[in-house]
Order: C-alpha cells, then structure tokens, then sequence
C-alpha cells in the first residue's frame, strides 16, 4: 500500500490503549516564557510573569476540570491532581507568546521565515532542551508487583500455600512432610505465576511499543532555507512549522501565517467537539484560549498555515498537564470480562462444594469416622477442592493468545492499538469503507477535459496548446485555473524527472489537476504572473476550494481570460478562481468559455449538453471536477485580504456570478485486491459498504468495479424504494427469517443513497435500508457518515469503518473498529483503532485473526478443564463422600494445572485459522459466548467424563492386582482389609495416584490434537507437514509434559517427601489407547456436524 518514498510522508502520532503512556510533568522550562538575546545562538533567559492574569483566569474550566481522553489512562487521585492543576496553571499564567507580535517571537527565537533554524542551531537546541518528546511516568514498582503477584489466581494460590503450612504446623500432630512439600509447591507455583506474568506484561509492552515505532510522527520544517520532513521528536523551539489540513501539531506553535478557514480540533484536550479557528492576531488575554497559539496533539482539520514552535515535550501545554492521565487503564476487555465472569461461576461452585465437604465432615465424618480426615486433612481437601475446579493457566493462556495474535498481525503489516480491537475483529457484522484512497489506489490522472460541450483528452489539449503556440486561449484559461486553483505543490528535487514520475506534494485530486495543467505548460510560469492573495480550502461540506489571485505580470491576463476581459481588467483587480463539484457549482455559474476563448451566456441548452457529458463520465467511474472564475473589481471588495470579514465577503461573490472555464474527468482506479477481499469477506458473512463523498453515479460505477454491487443497473434501488411506513406483514417476515436465522431475502438486494437523501431517512426507512446487502451512500458529510455509523450500530451491528482522510475521522472513532491506512492523514491514524501499512486486502486477514482468537481461546479452555478441573474434582469428592483414598493426590493436581497442562494451552494460541473460519457468520457479542453450555458438555459431558472414568478404572485396576479390590475400599474410610499392611498399602496408593496422574497427561495430549479444530478433521488440518495448518509447537509442549510427569515421578528423592511414584510402562500405552480413542470419537462428532450442521448433532457441537 505504501511505497518506499511515501513511507517518509507519515504524519503521525497515535496513542496505544496497552502501552504505559503517560507524562510527567517537569518544572516549566524558561525556554517558553523567556525573553532572548542571541549571542551565537546562545540564549539568555529572563522569566516573564504577567501579575495581571490571575491563576484561575489563566486555566479555563474545561482545562481546570480537564480529564485527557487519551488511550490507556486514567486519573490519579484526587490529591494529585489538585496539585497538578495547581502546577500547570501557575505555569500557564507565565506564558506570553501570544501576547506579543510574529516578529517578536521570530527574534526571540532566533529564527526566521526565509532561512529556519540552521543545524548547527537545531544541535545545540536539542542539547538544551532535549527531545519533542513526553517524559516517563514515574515508576510505581510497587502497584506493577503486586498485580503480578495477585492478578488472576494469586490470590487463591498464596491463601491455599498459607491454609497448607498451618496444617503441617501447628495444626499437624505429626506434621506431615506431604503437606509441607505441597504448601512449598504452591508457593512455589505463586511465584512462578508472578514471574509469568511479568514477563508476559514486558513481552505484551515491547510488541505495542513496536506497533509504534512504525507509525513514525514526521512533520514538514523549514531549515537551512529549505522544506524537509523532520521526525516530531526532533523538532526544537524555534523551528518553522507547515500545518495542513489533516497534520497533528507536534508541538506549541505561534501562528505567524494563517488561512481563512484554518480550524483545529482541540477535543483530546478540552472535550469539546467545536473546532477552534486559528489566526496569526490574539484574540484572547488568556494563553489557552487565544486562537494565535496551535497546541501540541490538536489537529488540523482545514485550512493550512505556517507556525513557530514555541514549547516542545513536557513544557508544552499537553506535557504539563498530561500528569493527571498518567496511570494506565485498569479496565477489562470484552474476552477478559467474559473469563472474568466464567471464573465467577467456578469460583461460586467450588465455595459450594468447599462448603458442602466440610458440611458432610462436620455432620457425619467427625463423629462417625474421627480418624478418617482430621482438621489438617480438612484444610488440605478444601485446598484441593480449590485447586481441581479452578483453571489456573486460564488467565496467563488468554493474555499470551491476545499478544500472539496481536504480533502476529503486526507481522503481517497490520497494527493494533490495542488488544481489545483484536477481540473486536472476529464480531464485525458490517464494514463501511471510504473510496478515495481506500477502495482507489489514490493515483489520479485527468482523462477527459471540456470546455463549453467541446470534449477532448489531455494529450488533444496538449496537441492544440502546441499547434497553436499557446494561443488557445480558450485551453490557457483552463490550464491557469488548474495550475493556480490548486494546493498542490511540485517536490523541487524531481523536478528534472518526467512529469508523470514527479513528486507532488498535495491531495490525490490536486496532484492530478497540477499534473495535467503542468502538462500544457509550465504551471510556475503561471504562478510567476499571478499572485495568490486569499484561499478557502477545499473541505468535505463545501466541496469547493476558493483561490483569489492577484496580477503581478501584465501578460498573465491574456492567459487568464478573453480579450475583451483581458482588457478591462486592472492591475488592483481581483480574480476569483474557484475548482470543486459540478452539481454544487453549476448553479453559481451564469456564463460559460466557448472553445474559441470567449465567454458567452450559460443557457438551457448548454447546461443540458454538459450535464450529459458529466453524467457520461460519471457512469463510468470518473470524479468530475468543474473550473470556474469570476472578476472581482477592487471597488466591490470592502475589506482586504487579512481582514478576518475577508472570507465571507470571497465567498459571498462566490454564490453567483461566475464562468464555468471547463470540467475534467479524473479518474482513480480501484486497488487490484479490492473485488477478492470484498467477495472473500461476503463469504464471511460481512456485508460491505462504500461510503463516499463522490458524486452518485461515479460511486455506483466504480462501487460495480469493485464488487460491492453485483445487480445489473436497472435492478439497482434507490430512495424510492424505502417505505415510511413500515408494513405489519413487513414485521411478521423480519420475524420469521429472524427465527430461522436465514437471511432477509434469498435474492442479493443493492441500493444506492446520497446524502441528501439520507437525512430525509425515518426509523422505519433505516430499518428497511440496513436489511440491503449491497449498499453505496454517495455525496456524504462527515456528519452522515457518522450517523450511518450509529445507524447499523442501533441494529446491533458490529461496524467496522475504513477511511484515510480528516473527514472520515469522526465516523472511524464512532465505528467498534476504526481502520485507518498507512498512507492516511494524522487525525484519520488517530482515531482509528487498526492501521493496514500495506495492502488493503489485510482487512480480510485482519477479520480472520479476529475470529481466530477468538476459536484458540475456545480451545483453550476446553482443554483446560477436563484434566485440570473436572477429572481432578471427583477424586476429591469421592473421598469425602464415598470414603475412599483421595486417588489423585492435591500435589499432582497442581503439577497437571499449572506445568503439564500450562504449556500446552499456551501453544494453541498459535493454532492457524480453519478453512471455514471465513465461512461462518460473524460472532453475535450478546448470544456467542467464550464459555457456553456447548464447550462446558464437550469439556466435562464428553472428554472430561472419558479421562475421568479411564482414569479411575487404570487406578483401581492397578490396586486390584496389587491385592486391594475396590470393593475393600469403597465407604471403608480408611479401614484397610485384613492382611494389608499399612505401607504397604500406602505405596500402592502412591502408584495408584501416580497412575492417575499419568493417565490425565497421556490422554491430554490426544485432546489437544482433537481440539485443534471444532469442525474440521486432522486429516484436513494436519498439525504437521502442512504450511497452512501445522502447529510446530505442539510437539515441545508435549514432550515438556512428558519431562514434567517423569520428574516429579521418577527422581526418588521427591517420591519419598511428595508421595509420588514410578509408574509400571504399561500405563504410559494404556492412555495412549484411550487417547486414539477420544480422537476416533470426536472426529465423528466433527464428521456429524459437518454433515448435518442444522441437526441436533451440530447444535450441540462447541
């Protein structure tokens, strides 16, 4: 998607919801309230405090009540930030850059407007003052500690390890050397989650700060006499800053030359969502409110200007009050509040069984059997107790699958701000997409010109400027329009390059308008004789840009109008140029450019013949621009170009009046992934949508070219075809496919709106709309892209929206998941939550890793609890209800939770997609839970209940032969059959035990290979010798749970304290047997969905 050159036009600076960002605030520099002198650039500093303004004047109360909206904080106390409040307004009262002139501030700082700063100053600037960049937060070793020790299950680890050690002393009489060896166990184990857990926080930190380093934040500068593009960290007071439409300022600027239309969206600071104009005179005593200071992390989002960096880092007005957001967020996300709550669920079961052992203790066991569990033993059956029904690796395994996924998206060019949006991803129902540069390659070039109903290509333009040796100039009026009415500007160092290979500096409409008028010649010649005095950008709710021009070369005029106009135009006249959307200007246009040069009336019959040439190009996909000009004599100007009345009274004389010079016809081709991507993800279940500024019929076009309309034209509906009232046969339908769960209508539904149509839309017509599985919004506003956005998400909608421009910014931010492109604007990377740094058909892998984490963590649980919740309760139980030996001693359950059942259910993290992850519907956020009946009857009802009773019957088939029937077991209590020594017995108990333990791991591995796909086979997702579906890691993780079961088995040192023991080779095959066993099972189970998905066998499937 980025080209190497245009990797160096990134302008950006986005926050990062998982990154620790926050800003310590330092004392305030003298740099930015000082007086200067220049000794070799050397400044002297004298503080400057203005005793007039008050504190509490100096600090507004939308920034004295301030809480920065910025990604991954939250407020300190409420101490803290009082004094921070203080702080920065003291600090902010000492400012006065906006109390004094653009050529005051240009010797302050030692700077200039022709030349900048030079290097030798920029050096010595950033030794003194350091980086553009925000300090770190202070440490709070402390609080991060604890929650590594304490977050997931610490708590209940460390509180079990506790309750243990009390049983082995004082409470054991003897003290039993088990129960110290496992207290030990489970500290060790609260140790080694703490540990985890600090390693995954730095691993999930270094991938998001990576995600950030390649989104670089540069910036336009003037130094040494030249533009270059300067990374924002290395900005220093003083520097000339240009600011467009778009760009995010880096830094506290000091307007010295503004547009008329120059405004800033200062929401991140204030909240409020008014954008601020911005001038060159101040307007308000007070620093924060005066509208000639631009401040750091506001952006642009019209008009252009040039600044002068007053305050960079933390003195800037953002560093210093930045400190009451220097916290990081605390909040769960959607998948963390859905383990969250399953883990609730646990936790309240094993409360009850923990309450219901020691009921059945207290009430019958006490009295009647006082030998069989003493206190201590009590203690240790409820730790245990705790230990079976809670998944201990369930919390590192979900953090560790969301960063995996998150690196490997990073990976693959895609970045996520957070790990939230990467949940998010897998739910989305509905992508809205802008054209211009998203669904378009944003290369434009002019195919078609007219003028008057003359219609011709550039190269017959170029042909006629040639033979008639620039005499035309009915073609001359059109290049000078073109040439002049135009932002962009040519890169000088290509300028020696062909002109199709030459950098433009500029907008992808503006690049193309500039090339082709600099195809008829040189545009600098022009630009030599004409003077620009005033502009009004182009901006999404005019669709117009306004250029006034004033005469510097007498020959311009016959270059820029016809003879008899030439003629009475004077040298203090003014000539109004005017480029933008032919249905907004053709109204303003009363005369029209013949081919000959003249100007003659715009009638009926003319307007007709035009619009059928731009309804032409517009059906055949090509943006139509209209050129217009107006002579503005200097009497009918009351004001004057710097006057801030100047704008309204330009753009009164732009309403009427005007000359329509010619239209041309741009065209920007679609991206060659773009009709892949949205039938791939059609095929998802994801409807997908463009939502354009662009005239109707040129959306349509290029929509068709695109594959988003797929219905000839004539079957294509528009407004007409909504209903305002919605019928009741209309509701009984809706709620009978609903019921079904089919879609709406069989037969592909498209439509087409434009804005204007659609705030005339009632409830009931955006109903009807939002069933449409094909649907193009032209013309659009910001505005109603917004309500589009909020429209489907009121219809319980997950929206994704993609956009690259200032305008697309608000929809980005309102939409579930904002996906902005590499090649965007600042405040469109800003607002989103997902960048794409390259192809545009990331999106559909994007969507993928979204379901797909989604799946893993599916996975992952339900391989962690038959083994190490449901097969480790029923020895538990079995004991204190039946009275037989605890058959799985505490100490193993602890091994299987966390160390041989652990690295397994990390690894399915890296598990690859299905092959029909793209062939399901979108995940429903409210009925599709993480944790659901169907995954608890596949975990406990189908594979806990076989590991479980495998388990058992290897166990107390082994006593059996070892002279210990079950039947002298069963409701004995511990009362051994005559002739059984107690060692004896107790060794063979230790096998049994062992045995138990070994059967669990064994039988693990085969549900970790079943569990590697929910529907498919592992013949058709192989976990090895196949690039799309292996998973390598698997076979580490097995083997370190094999390395984990001999160590704690066969090392006789740990058998003797920790009550383990060898186990006879047999039953290392035995479970494997059962294993094959399990995968014969459920890939019938899988083989039964797959062929009756609707049946009672596919609704039961997980």
């Amino acid at each position: 998607m980025l080209e190497d050159g245009e990797k160096e036009q990134f302008h950006r600076r986005i926050h990062y919801a998982d990154v620790e960002s926050g800003f310590k605030v330092s004392s305030p520099l003298e740099r930015s309230n000082s007086r200067v002198s220049t000794d070799h650039d050397s400044l002297s500093i004298r503080p400057h405090r203005r005793s007039s303004i008050e504190l509490s004047s100096a600090l507004p109360i939308q920034y004295r009540t301030v809480s920065f909206q910025i990604a991954g904080s939250q407020e300190k106390n409420a101490v803290e930030v009082q004094l921070a409040k203080k702080s920065a307004a003291k600090a902010l009262a000492d400012l006065d850059w906006h109390l004094i002139t653009p050529d005051e501030v240009l010797k302050r700082l030692s700077t200039s407007t022709s030349q900048g700063l030079s290097k030798e100053q920029v050096n010595r600037r950033l030794s003194q003052y350091g980086k553009n960049s925000p300090s770190h937060p202070p440490n709070r070793l402390f609080q991060t500690w604890f929650g590594y020790f304490f977050k997931g299950f610490g708590s209940i680890l460390l509180l079990g390890a506790i309750l243990v050690f009390i049983s082995w002393k004082p409470l054991g009489d003897p003290p039993a050397q088990a129960n110290l060896a496992l207290a030990i166990v489970l500290l060790a184990v609260f140790f080694i989650q703490a540990a985890f857990n600090a390693w995954q926080d730095w691993s999930s930190s270094r991938v998001m700060a990576s995600i950030t380093t390649m989104l670089p934040d540069n910036c336009f500068l003037l130094r040494d006499g030249a533009r270059v593009t300067v990374i924002a960290n290395d900005i220093v007071p003083g520097d000339v800053l240009y600011i467009k439409a778009g760009n995010k300022l880096p830094a506290d600027v000091r307007f010295i030359e503004m547009s008329s239309d120059a405004k800033f969206d200062r929401s991140i600071l204030t909240g409020e969502s008014l954008p601020l104009s911005g001038m060159v005179d101040n307007t308000d005593e007070n620093y924060l409110e005066t509208k000639c200071i631009g401040l750091q992390g506001t952006h642009c989002i019209s008009g252009s200007g040039i600044g002068i960096v007053v305050a960079t880092g933390d003195t800037t007005v953002f560093g210093r009050i930045a400190q009451l957001t220097n916290t990081p967020k605390t909040g769960m996300t959607t998948l963390e509040r859905e383990v969250f709550n399953f883990v609730l669920v646990i936790v309240a079961f094993m409360v009850t069984m923990i309450v219901l052992v020691i009921i059945i203790w207290a009430a019958y066991l006490r009295k009647s059997y006082p030998d069989w569990i003493n206190v201590p033993t009590l203690i240790v059956d409820c730790v245990s107790v705790a230990i079976a029904f809670i998944p201990e690796g369930l919390p590192i395994a979900l953090t560790a699958s969301l960063t995996i996924t998150a690196n490997l998206m990073r990976k693959n060019k895609i970045l996520c701000k957070s790990l939230k949006t990467v949940e998010t991803l897998g739910a989305v129902s509905v992508i809205c997409s802008d054209k211009t540069g998203t669904l378009t390659k944003n290369k434009m070039f002019v195919t078609e010109c007219c003028i008057g109903t003359y219609s011709m290509t550039p190269q017959s333009a170029k042909d006629e400027m040639t033979s008639s040796g620039r005499n035309n100039t009915a073609i001359s009026q059109m290049r000078l329009i073109a040439g002049l009415c135009n932002s962009g500007e040519f890169d000088a160092g290509t300028m020696h390059l062909p002109l199709s290979d030459r950098k433009i500096n500029g907008d992808a409409t503006d690049q193309a308008v500039l090339r082709f008028s600099e195809s008829l010649g040189p545009v600098s010649e022009l630009r030599n004789m004409w003077r620009k005095t005033f502009e009004l950008a182009f901006n999404s709710k005019n669709k117009f840009m306004v250029r006034t021009l004033a005469l510097t070369e007498p020959e311009g005029r016959s270059y820029a109008l016809p003879s008899e106009e030439a003629t009475s135009f004077a040298s203090d006249d003014t000539l109004l140029t005017i480029k933008g959307a032919p249905d907004i200007l053709i109204t303003r246009c009363s005369m029209y450019t013949t081919i000959d040069g003249n100007s003659k009336a715009l009638d009926e019959d003319v307007l007709e013949k035009i619009d059928e040439i731009k309804n032409g190009w517009s059906a055949e996909g090509r943006r139509v621009i209209l050129l217009a000009r107006k002579i503005v004599k200097k009497d009918e100007l009351k004001t004057t170009p710097d006057s801030s009345h100047f704008e309204k009274e330009i753009s009164s004389h732009a309403r009427s009046g005007l000359t329509l010079v010619g239209i041309l016809g741009i065209v920007d081709p679609p991206r060659d992934e773009i009709p892949s991507v949205v039938s791939t993800l059609r095929r998802a279940g994801i409807r997908f949508f463009m939502v354009t500024g662009d005239f109707a019929l040129t959306a349509q076009a290029i929509a068709t070219e695109c594959g988003i309309v797929t219905n000839p034209p004539n079957m294509v509906k528009d407004v007409s075809s909504l209903s305002r009232i919605k019928l009741v046969s209309e509701t009984a339908s809706q709620s009978e496919n609903e019921s079904k769960d089919i879609a709406i209508t069989p037969q592909i539904t498209s439509i087409v709106l434009s804005g204007p149509e659609i705030i005339t839309l009632n409830d009931s017509q955006w109903d009807q709309l939002c069933k449409y599985d094909e649907i193009v919004f032209a013309r659009t506003t910001p505005e109603q892209k917004l309500r589009i956005v909020r429209e489907f998400q009121k219809r319980d909608e997950i929206v994704a929206m993609t956009g690259d421009g200032v305008n697309d910014a608000p929809s980005l931010k309102a939409a579930d998941i904002g996906i902005a492109l590499g090649s965007g604007s600042d405040i469109a990377i800003e607002a989103a939550d997902m960048v794409l740094l390259e192809s545009f058909s990331a999106v559909v892998e994007a969507v993928q890793y979204g379901r797909v984490v989604f799946d893993n963590l599916k996975k992952t649980i339900a391989y962690l609890l038959p083994a190490g919740s449901f097969s480790e309760f029923w020895p538990v139980m079995t004991n204190v209800a039946f009275g037989l030996p605890q058959i799985l001693s505490s100490f193993l359950m602890i091994i299987i939770c966390c160390f041989t059942d652990c690295a397994a259910a990390t690894v399915l993290a890296y598990e690859t997609p299905e092959a029909d992850v793209l062939l399901r519907k979108p995940r429903n956020t409210k009925t599709d839970r993480l944790v659901d009946w169907q995954l608890i009857l596949q975990a406990y009802g189908f594979i806990g209940v076989i590991e479980t009773a495998s388990s058992f019957a290897m166990s107390y088939w082994y006593l059996q032969r070892s002279g210990i029937p079950f039947t002298d077991l069963w409701f004995k209590y511990g009362k051994l059959p005559e002739g059984i020594d107690q060692n004896y017995a107790n060794a063979r108990l230790a096998e049994a035990s062992s045995i138990y333990f070994v059967n669990l791991v064994v039988m693990q591995w085969f549900n970790l290979m079943a569990l590697r796909t929910r529907r498919l086979s592992i013949f058709q997702h192989p976990p090895a010798f196949n690039k799309e579906t292996q998973n390598l890691y698997i076979f580490p993780a097995i083997l370190f749970a094999l390395v984990m079961a001999i160590f704690w088995l066969y090392i006789p040192q740990l058998q003797s304290v920790l009550g383990t023991s060898q186990v006879p080779v047999e039953h290392f095959f035995l479970p494997a047997a059962f294993g094959v066993g399990i995968l014969i099972l459920d890939e019938g189970r899988k083989w039964g969905v797959r062929r009756w998905p609707e049946s009672w066998i596919g609704k039961l499937a997980w």
